[in-house]
């Protein structure tokens, strides 16, 4: 069981690589679901389900405004589902020797950003005008996160959706966090996404300029 498992990992680990403080429990749940996900699902609808993750997480915001602070709560069961489809979506594909390098590629940032607009949006309606830009800065850095990966993979061919010890999964459960916060505190929210986003802010900053260097040193081999 012990020697599948490892396979398992080795198939689904192809093409990526991880660096987030979780990955070690989120590959073996990973590992454990593909192996049970239904052949009628296939990896676009996996898709199509992180998607709708995200569209459910804007709406919490919204409900939350015009009804009942309460609804920010849907917006955890969002990050879940995102998590199960964008997490599945290519891995399931590798499992069953179908992947779609270069097309899953695609799909997977390109919805991953669609998704990142509408939370982002459905945060600005949330929150109060004078902190409508806590949003907008959200959906800039996350996107220069994104493009930095992609670059990142253009350059040293090879794809990591994490930066340093942060991941999609352990900012989806820090925003989980401080939604259910944001239900106890109102408020709170606020002062806490300036901090994520700062943190967002250093965190790219690094990258880019480790990137940077990692480009002009394949200039020089080159050269």
């Amino acid at each position: 069981m012990k020697d599948n498992t490892s396979s398992i990992l080795q198939t689904i680990s192809e093409g990526r690589e991880r660096t987030n403080i979780l990955r070690k429990y989120e590959q073996n749940t990973i590992a454990f679901l593909v192996q049970r996900i239904p052949s009628w699902i296939s990896s676009d609808m996996l898709t199509g389900i992180g998607l709708f993750g995200n569209l459910l997480v804007a709406m919490s915001f919204i409900l939350a405004t015009y009804f009942n602070k309460y609804y920010l709560l849907i917006g955890v069961l969002g990050f879940m589902i995102s998590w199960f489809g964008d997490s599945l979506d290519g891995r399931i594909a590798y499992f069953r020797k179908k992947a779609r390098k270069w097309y899953g590629f695609t799909l997977d940032i390109t919805t991953d950003w669609i998704g990142i607009i509408f939370i982002g949006l459905g945060f600005m309606v949330y929150v109060e005008s004078e902190f409508i830009w806590l949003g907008y800065a959200f959906i800039v850095l996350y996107g220069w996160e994104m493009l930095t990966a992609a670059i990142r993979y253009k350059i040293t061919g090879k794809y990591s959706i994490d930066s340093g010890l942060m991941g999609p999964t352990e900012v989806r459960i820090i925003i989980s966090i401080l939604l259910i916060l944001e239900v106890l505190i109102t408020g709170s929210i606020i002062y806490i996404g300036i901090i994520t986003n700062i943190g967002l802010l250093v965190s790219n900053i690094i990258n880019f300029t480790n990137l940077l260097k990692q480009a002009d040193q394949r200039d020089k081999i080159k050269n």
